[in-house]
């Protein structure tokens, strides 16, 4: 069984199409955050979600600050 992440994805007026970034996170509830995040700050977004992804976590939320914080990917050794 295979983790899931999470990528943050707006949607821009006149447009069907969704656009991330490079963010990655662990959680849905990170992922949507910094989803919201983005479409508070652009002015053009009309929605924002996060999606599924097998790519890699490389940020996160720091809660107390309410910060995204880059992360260093663990390589998990072979057995």
């Amino acid at each position: 069984m295979s983790t899931k992440n999470w990528k943050p994805e707006v949607q821009t007026a006149n447009d069907e199409k969704w656009y991330g970034n490079s963010l990655v996170f662990a959680t849905k509830k990170e992922a949507e955050y910094s989803a919201k995040d983005l479409f508070d700050r652009w002015h053009l977004c009309v929605g924002y979600r996060a999606v599924e992804t097998d790519d890699p976590v490389n940020y996160r939320i720091d809660w107390d600050s309410r910060t995204m914080v880059a992360v260093e990917n663990e390589i998990t050794p072979a057995s």
